[in-house]
């Protein structure tokens, strides 16, 4: 299934290369941004799994939705911060706001 996949190859990211992560976690959160990262990562692949498994791919892509609204914050600050960048980076950011509404349909049209 897709989304499993790109769940799964985000979440072994986040332990594998994890400060692009760290650098877009929003300061308001407590602990590190690092710890942030890490559960993140870890729950990027506990979807990932839940999407995969038939018994548990409705409550999984319920779990992807909330989960692709709960990173849109990280989304957000990313934008911010490369407000003042190349073309390029200020597209990536730019680019990846809408992004997350079909990402949530994703995984609500996954829980019906």
């Amino acid at each position: 299934m897709g989304l499993s996949a790109l769940l799964a190859t985000s979440g072994v990211l986040h332990f594998v290369a994890p400060k692009p992560f760290d650098s877009i976690v929003p300061r308001a959160l407590p602990g590190t941004a690092r710890q942030w990262t890490y559960i993140s990562g870890f729950c990027e692949l506990a979807v990932a799994a839940a999407i995969a498994h038939p018994r548990t791919r409705k409550v999984g892509g319920l779990a992807a939705a909330a989960l692709f609204a709960a990173v849109f914050p990280a989304n957000v600050k990313m934008a911010w911060d490369w407000r003042h960048a190349s073309p390029a980076k200020r597209a990536i950011a730019y680019g990846r706001l809408p992004l997350q509404a079909p990402l949530i349909a994703w995984g609500m049209r996954i829980s019906r």
